[in-house]
């Protein structure tokens, strides 16, 4: 058997996922600068070579990561728009960061945008972009669409930014504070846009 079949046997395509998962650890906690490869790859139990079998470089582990955020994003649009409990109150809930896959890839790419990085910044925008397309088929005003989604940011954020060192964001508002919101706002998606007038 060729030595290339054999090496290819011997790594998984579960240790793509484990590079992938520390990359994403070390940017959530640490930031971009301290997300090098050689930190990553002792994060993920694997020698730098074992690493750059399934990374050729840094920019290739971005793009993984950006893959990963896409995929996730797209699970989370299909979410919304079959969720039992209605496109709004489905996403207002799951604004609140709970350390799901979601939650860290989307805080990871974050990192690598605010480090300089044009194509985790598309991807950020992106996102935004689909949750905000996904929302809008369900409210007849786009400035409430619009609100919907900045709403969710903020309830993002705001958990996110009361994290600690093991999670993302525990913060979240009370059981009837959100009842509460999620009512408003699905008030305010079923009611008609204002008039212009003439």
């Amino acid at each position: 058997m060729p030595l290339a079949t054999i090496e290819h046997m011997s790594r998984p395509p579960a240790a793509r996922d484990a590079v992938l998962d520390a990359f994403e650890q070390i940017l959530v906690h640490d930031g971009e600068r301290a997300a090098t490869l050689d930190a990553t790859a002792r994060a993920a139990g694997v020698s730098k070579g074992g690493l750059l079998y399934h990374f050729a470089s840094k920019d290739a582990l971005i793009d993984g990561l950006i893959g990963r955020l896409d995929a996730l994003v797209e699970h989370d649009v299909h979410a919304i728009e079959t969720a039992p409990e209605g496109p709004i109150a489905y996403f207002v809930r799951s604004s609140v960061a709970m350390a799901h896959p979601l939650d860290r890839a989307v805080v990871a790419t974050a990192r690598l945008a605010q480090g300089g990085s044009a194509a985790a910044a598309r991807a950020i925008r992106s996102a935004r972009e689909r949750w905000f397309e996904a929302i809008g088929r369900h409210v007849a005003d786009p400035t409430v669409a619009l609100a919907i989604t900045l709403i969710g940011d903020g309830l993002y954020y705001d958990s996110a930014l009361h994290g600690d060192d093991d999670e993302l964001g525990v913060d979240a508002p009370r059981a009837n504070e959100m009842d509460a919101l999620v009512a408003l706002l699905e008030r305010l998606a079923t009611a008609p846009p204002p008039t212009t007038p003439r």
